[in-house]
């Protein structure tokens, strides 16, 4: 009986020390997961922030001119893609408001295809 403990723990000890090396494998996978889905978390939320900030600079820009009613121009961006929709009193207000949008800094394009100039 003596025997069979002393191998049967033997064996439990063997598998033990022999699966460390695994389980440091498995919690460094798991270090890496966790990193990456909170770096990507984090680039969400920069990227919201960053398009929010957008958003802020170009209706801003939009109010502080005279030439454009900004109140009338909805302003939407996403991954710095800027979206202007309503509606504008002439082709040069629109045309304006979409060279107002390209100049702020972080812009990658302007959409305005829902922009429209009443005249």
């Amino acid at each position: 009986m003596k025997k069979t403990f002393g191998t049967f723990a033997l064996a439990a000890v063997t598998a033990s020390v022999l699966s460390l090396p695994l389980a440091g494998g498995a919690f460094a996978a798991t270090s890496q997961n966790m990193t990456l889905a909170a770096n990507n978390t984090m680039d969400k939320t920069e990227e919201a922030a960053s398009d929010t900030w957008i958003t802020s600079k170009v209706k801003a820009s939009f109010l502080a001119d005279e030439h454009i009613k900004g109140t009338s121009i909805k302003v939407e961006t996403n991954k710095g893609v800027v979206s202007l929709s309503g509606t504008v009193a002439t082709e040069a207000q629109r045309d304006l408001a979409i060279k107002e949008a390209k100049a702020i800094k972080g812009v990658k394009a302007v959409s305005a295809d829902a922009l429209k100039a009443a005249q």
